[in-house]
């Protein structure tokens, strides 16, 4: 699909959720993606269902890619806007059936209440090969250019929980 400058900014964002989840050090998790052979690291995200408000979607998301269920996480804070960001002009036309020129993002910072044995991503479509405790500043460095300026805005946004 070959999409014109043009075609891709009259493109919706799709609504989506992220997840930072904080363990008690204070780290934040990130895995390193399945589809990716680069260094991509990511916090947990995905999509808003038809009907379903960010908050439903950002626990059966974390669920769904670390295995973490909602009674093993304390939601501490939601951002206090949507964070949009523009996908790679070259990965328009192959992600979401070139539906949208990237994702609008409602952040979620959440408290970590388990174990990390009960952290598994070997769920039913796994999203990333390993995960991690990372400390914030190392974040930004691990995760995919296109997404460092919205990683800064959490990161920002959640500091004082740090």
């Amino acid at each position: 699909m070959s999409l014109t400058d043009s075609d891709i900014a009259a493109l919706p964002y799709r609504p989506c959720v992220g997840l930072m989840l904080l363990n008690a050090e204070g780290r934040v998790w990130a895995g390193q993606r399945i589809d990716n052979p680069m260094d991509a690291w990511q916090m947990p995200q995905g999509g808003i269902d038809k009907g379903e408000s960010p908050r439903d979607a950002a626990l059966r998301e974390l669920e769904e890619e670390t295995g973490v269920g909602p009674a093993k996480v304390e939601i501490v804070r939601e951002s206090s806007v949507w964070l949009p960001y523009d996908l790679p002009h070259h990965l328009v036309g192959k992600l979401w059936k070139g539906r949208y020129r990237g994702q609008t993002q409602r952040w979620f910072a959440l408290r970590f209440l388990g174990r990390d044995d009960e952290i598994d991503i070997r769920t039913k479509e796994p999203e990333f090969r390993e995960w991690a405790w990372l400390e914030p500043g190392m974040l930004i460095d691990k995760i995919v250019p296109f997404k460092r300026d919205t990683y800064r805005a959490v990161l920002d946004e959640f500091r004082d929980l740090l």
